[in-house]
């Protein structure tokens, strides 16, 4: 497979080649165009998370790495942007919950308080995680990409529309409201009626 062609093949077809031939050089460029296609969006879903620059440099790297020494895990049962995604969100969950090794804490008792401490953040990251499993399990690929890039990377509907390659007049909208609807429910179901 040349760069044109492993340019024009999908994720899928990617992984298959990556794992399949994962010693060769054609395993080895398939696994580079495959992250590469999803470097950026790792590092904004990263950089979410840590706000940070460096740190965001650093954990999406070692999503990246991490995925590709797991790619033979990879089963296709979801797509595989959703598959990084929960790797990407485990690593930067882990980032975040891990103690500063560099601060004491007299020091950490002199920092004025500017914001939710540091369990809210974590609790409001779990229901976050937990959002986004129910939307794996209850949401088509299509209506998954929509409301994560409406939601998360602040889209309009009218690019996500034109992005996705949706049809009919309404597009993205028409999508976004099946998935609300559907999380509505998941969410009604999981809380037994509650919402």
């Amino acid at each position: 497979m040349n760069a044109k062609e492993r340019a024009a093949a999908s994720d899928q077809d990617l992984v298959a080649l990556a794992v399949r031939e994962r010693t060769s050089a054609a395993g080895r460029a398939a696994a580079s165009e495959l992250l590469g296609r999803h470097r950026g969006r790792v590092y904004l879903w990263c950089h979410r998370y840590v706000r940070d620059h460096e740190q965001a440099l650093d954990l999406a790297q070692e999503v990246l790495l991490s995925a590709w020494r797991s790619l033979d895990s990879f089963q296709g049962r979801s797509r595989f942007s959703s598959w990084l995604f929960s790797i990407a969100r485990n690593r930067c969950l882990s980032a975040v919950r891990a103690a500063d090794p560099v601060h004491d804490d007299a020091e950490l008792d002199r920092v004025p308080d500017r914001g939710p401490g540091t369990e809210a953040v974590i609790v409001g990251r779990e229901e976050e995680q937990a959002l986004v499993s129910l939307a794996a399990r209850h949401l088509d690929d299509i209506e998954q990409e929509a409301l994560w890039l409406r939601c998360f990377e602040r889209m309009p509907v009218e690019e996500i529309t034109r992005l996705l390659n949706i049809p009919g007049a309404s597009g993205a909208r028409a999508v976004l409201q099946s998935a609300r609807r559907k999380l509505r429910l998941a969410l009604d179901r999981r809380d037994g009626g509650e919402t």
